[in-house]
C-alpha cells in the first residue's frame, strides 16, 4: 500500500465511520487479488468514487480512479488526485488520459470508470460510453460490474449535502469479472454491460430500505419517487450544457 493513498484511505474511514454511514458490501471477492482489471461503476452521488473503493480495500488493493481535469486543478484536491495516481480526462481530449489509463491495466493496476460519465440525475443509469470496455479489450483485462446505492442521500446533484451525521445505509455491488473477447464489437459489450449493471441496480434499489416523505427526492420516478424521469433529466442537462456554452462564449 502507498503511504499517501493508504493514509488517504485511514482518515475517510474514520470520516465514514464519524458520519454513521452504514456500508453493505457484497461481491468484494469478485475483486481480483492480482492483475488488471476496469472497474465499472454506476454514478448517482459525488462521493462514489470513495464509496467505490471499499471493495478493493477488503482484498487489500487500491483503484486509480478516471476523473474530470478540473478536480485536479482544485488547490486541495489536486495535490491528492495526482499524488494517488489517480487519472485526469480532458472531455475535450480524451486520448492521453484512455492510453494512460491502458498501461496502467498492463501494468496490473485496477482503474475505475464511471461509463456514465457523470451523475445521473434520474437515480437511473445514463447511456453508457464505450471507453470503460474498450481499454479493458485493447489491456487484455475483465470489466468488473460495480453498482452503489445510497450515496445520493450524503451529496448529489441539485440537493443540499448532508455530510455531518447523514447515518444512511450504503450499498456497494460488486459483480463476476466479465471478459471482453478481443474481437468483439465494443458497442455491443458495453450495451451488454449496462444491461448487467441495470439489473444489479434494480436489485439494490429494491432490496433498500424504504425511502419516504422527503427522502422520495432520491428515489426513482419508477419506484413512486420524485426524481426526474430519464427525460426529463436528459433536459435539464440540455439547458445546463446551452448556459455553460453561453458563458464560455461571453468570456
Amino acid at each position: 500500500m502507498e503511504p499517501l493513498y493508504s493514509g488517504v484511505i485511514n482518515f475517510a474511514l474514520g470520516v465514514f465511520a464519524a458520519q454513521g454511514l452504514k456500508f453493505e458490501r457484497t461481491g468484494s471477492d469478485n475483486i481480483p487479488r492480482t492483475g488488471g482489471a476496469v472497474i465499472a461503476m454506476n454514478h448517482v452521488g459525488y462521493f462514489d468514487f470513495a464509496y467505490g473503493g471499499y471493495p478493493a480495500h477488503d482484498v487489500g488493493r487500491i483503484v486509480r480512479f478516471m476523473a474530470k481535469k478540473e478536480v485536479f486543478d482544485h488547490p486541495v484536491m489536486g495535490p491528492l488526485m495526482r499524488g494517488m495516481k489517480h487519472i485526469p480526462v480532458d472531455r475535450a481530449a480524451g486520448a492521453g488520459a484512455y492510453q494512460e489509463a491502458v498501461a496502467a491495466l498492463q501494468r496490473g493496476e485496477l482503474i475505475g470508470v464511471f461509463p456514465e460519465t457523470t451523475i445521473s440525475r434520474s437515480f437511473e443509469l445514463r447511456d453508457f460510453k464505450s471507453g470503460a470496455v474498450r481499454m479493458a479489450q485493447e489491456a487484455g483485462v475483465p470489466v468488473i460490474p460495480m453498482i452503489i446505492w445510497g450515496s445520493q442521500r450524503v451529496w448529489t446533484k441539485d440537493h443540499k449535502k448532508t455530510l455531518l451525521r447523514p447515518k444512511v445505509p450504503v450499498t456497494i455491488t460488486t459483480g463476476a469479472p466479465i471478459d471482453i473477447p478481443a474481437g468483439a464489437d465494443a458497442d455491443a459489450e458495453t450495451a451488454r454491460l449496462r444491461t448487467l449493471m441495470e439489473g444489479m441496480l434494480h436489485e439494490a434499489q429494491d432490496s433498500y430500505e424504504p425511502l419516504t416523505g422527503d427522502d422520495r427526492k432520491y428515489l426513482p420516478a419508477r419506484l413512486g419517487g420524485t426524481a426526474p424521469t430519464p427525460e426529463q433529466a436528459a433536459e435539464i442537462e440540455r439547458a445546463e450544457a446551452e448556459r455553460k456554452a453561453a458563458r464560455k462564449a461571453a468570456g
